[in-house]
């Protein structure tokens, strides 16, 4: 199933439906735009359970994470 990029706001992450990925967001800067694909869906998000979510955002150095066209940059900002 493609997905409609003119149907969808810029930088707001959604469910993706099918395909593979947890979520999709249509990364939007500069007058260019982007569909980003993220996540397992096959993983559960342990966002409450504090061990969990310090190891996560120093595996994928969310610190530094800053370009809105990278998964990683949506990825941290979930978590």
């Amino acid at each position: 199933m493609a997905i409609n990029k003119s149907s969808m706001k810029c930088n707001s992450p959604r469910r993706q439906i099918s395909g593979g990925k947890k979520f999709v967001v249509k990364a939007c800067k500069g007058g260019k735009e982007k569909i980003i694909r993220y996540g397992d869906a096959n993983m559960k998000i342990r966002k409450s359970n504090a061990a969990a979510r310090k190891s996560f955002r120093a595996r994928h150095k969310c610190a530094t994470a800053k370009d809105v066209f990278s998964a990683r940059y949506w990825s941290c900002k979930n978590w």
